[in-house]
């Protein structure tokens, strides 16, 4: 099969992205039979997020050993918490070995998806041209745009500034003077390994974050050959991970979360300026935002050339950073560590459903799905990584969303059914339980910001219960939940139909 598979011609399946969710997605229609799909992804490969993010010292927050696909163990991790590079060639070799690239179209942007009555197919337009698909599969995942600063002046700046999701490994910091704007994930993680080149980093931290220390000593050599005789310790390893996980990704018990901050005020200590000290203490508790990990971060403040600033950035001038005391910072270069677009998930792109309707309208007080799969109103079209979806593993989460995916398609193979479509008084009931879980968890009220909240103030990224929950919830479809139609000339299963 060529690369221009489904080039201006009908598929059974359009899956948009190659990342993880892609790839799974993929892997799985295979194993189903259905080999008439095509993965549409902008970039030039696969990987996802961990193709586009590059910055120095980008890694994932969960241990490898769980943060991979139950189907695809890997047993010579370089170190639990391995970098980007590894992370990617992980999924890189994943596409290859399960034969997924020649179903990919590489260096294609989606730029829309219009659902046709009159044919029940998608119309997805794209820079490589239109794909006809019985069954859209959204896999853009939740960091897929970066989040522009709302500062005045910053396009004046003269000098380099480059968004940490897309970062210029050309660009030579050695020896210059950098702004770090933003002080979460990706700060966490660049900042110590950026201090260490450059002659001057100012930290511009508008909220103090929680980062707790890891357990991330390389694997040696001795222990690499004995997983590979006995990969059952990998396996061992994951299940105490994930049992450790499902319990405590809920943030709902008061012990554990005392135990955290307990343990994440230690992690300060090693700050030696008591000043900067009391300027990284969270004010805020631990799990209202999304915990971070590190094991240099706060040393990283004891080198003579990094500054932590936590006066309000008044403006960006062409030479540097002005905060709101007066003093300006000249620089060479600003990193923009200012996360992305978490709340929008497949509205980035212009999907129109039935009846005109457009899904960034429809979602416009917040995103909402079934089971954060399905939506109304949008006739097969099935997301991952969808709205309230992120908790533990996100990996682990996006099987238990595929195998419902694919559950849907065999039945609509088996019972001859054209589309599916949640019906919306269900949709909204799954949804009132999940906030009403969510409003439960104390620490996710608390007066703080992140990016678990649209702009109405709904959490809309956020899981609220354990992995194994949405699972055991994914796992069967109840066709009164659905609206559906009969393909033609084929009769639907009593009680499955209701189209309108």
């Amino acid at each position: 099969m060529s690369q221009d598979h489904g080039q201006g011609r009908r598929v059974r399946v359009a899956v948009i992205g190659a990342g993880p969710g892609g790839l799974c997605v993929a892997k799985e229609l295979l194993d189903a039979g259905i080999d008439d799909f095509v993965v549409l992804e902008r970039c030039d490969g696969p990987g996802g997020t961990w193709r586009i993010n590059t910055y120095p010292g980008c890694a994932c927050d969960v241990q490898a050993a769980l943060y991979s696909f139950s189907w695809a163990p890997k047993v010579d991790w370089s170190r639990p918490y391995p970098p980007q590079p590894e992370i990617l060639a992980y999924f890189e070799a994943i596409a290859d070995r399960y034969g997924i690239l020649p179903y990919c179209r590489f260096g294609t942007e989606v730029t829309g998806a219009t659902w046709d009555e009159e044919t029940a197919t998608w119309r997805i337009d794209s820079t490589g041209g239109a794909v006809v698909a019985d069954v859209l599969v959204s896999a853009v995942g939740m960091f897929r745009e970066p989040v522009p600063p709302d500062i005045e002046g910053i396009g004046t700046f003269e000098g380099a500034t480059v968004h940490s999701s897309r970062w210029d490994a050309g660009h030579d910091i050695t020896g210059e003077r950098i702004a770090v704007i933003g002080s979460a994930a990706s700060a966490v993680q660049l900042v110590p390994e950026i201090t260490a080149a450059a002659g001057q980093v100012h930290l511009f931290q508008r909220t103090a974050n929680w980062v707790l220390p890891k357990v991330d000593t390389p694997y040696s050599q001795e222990e690499l050959e004995r997983f590979r005789q006995h990969p059952e310790i990998i396996q061992a390893i994951r299940d105490e991970i994930y049992r450790h996980m499902d319990a405590g990704m809920t943030f709902s018990d008061p012990g554990a979360l005392a135990e955290r901050e307990a343990i994440g005020l230690a992690a300060i200590d090693v700050v030696e300026d008591p000043d900067v000290r009391a300027r990284l203490r969270p004010t805020h508790p631990f799990g209202c935002k999304r915990p971070l990990f590190s094991n240099s971060y706060f040393a990283a403040f004891n080198r003579p050339n990094l500054e932590l600033v936590t006066e309000t950035i008044e403006r960006i001038t062409p030479t540097g950073v002005l905060t709101v005391d007066g003093i300006e910072r000249r620089v060479d270069t600003i990193v923009l560590a200012t996360g992305f677009t978490t709340t929008r998930f497949v509205s980035v792109i212009d999907v129109v459903g039935r009846g005109g309707r457009r899904i960034r309208d429809v979602w416009a007080d917040g995103a909402q799905a079934y089971l954060g799969i399905t939506t109304p109103g949008f006739p097969n079209l099935f997301m991952l990584y969808g709205p309230n979806t992120n908790n533990g593993s996100i990996l682990t989460m996006i099987e238990a969303q595929v195998a419902h995916i694919l559950a849907h398609l065999e039945r609509m193979e088996r019972e001859g059914i054209a589309w599916v479509d949640p019906r919306p008084e269900v949709c909204d009931a799954y949804n009132d339980e999940v906030q009403r879980a969510i409003a439960s968890i104390a620490v996710w009220q608390a007066d703080c910001t992140g990016y678990y909240r649209s702009r109405t103030g709904r959490i809309v990224t956020q899981w609220p219960m354990s992995m194994s929950e949405f699972a055991r919830r994914t796992a069967v479809i109840d066709p009164r939940d659905f609206e559906s139609a009969a393909c033609p000339g084929a009769a639907v299963a009593a009680g499955t139909a209701g189209g309108e």
